[in-house]
């Protein structure tokens, strides 16, 4: 059993997507896991004022 979090993360969604995952790779995997979960807790925690509108969508 995985000790971490992020590790019982990881070992459930390479089961659900049935991708191996080597040893090897867990270091830089969990690393880039924490980088990308700093980064969305940064955009989470920025304050928008209520009036804010979504952004256009244009297309060609």
């Amino acid at each position: 059993m995985a000790a971490e979090p992020l590790d019982d993360y990881i070992n459930a969604v390479a089961k659900a997507l049935a991708l191996p995952v080597e040893e090897a790779w867990r270091p830089a995997v969990r690393a880039n896991l924490e980088v990308s979960l700093r980064l969305a807790r940064l955009v989470d925690e920025f304050p928008l004022p209520d009036e804010t509108e979504p952004a256009s969508v244009y297309t060609a």
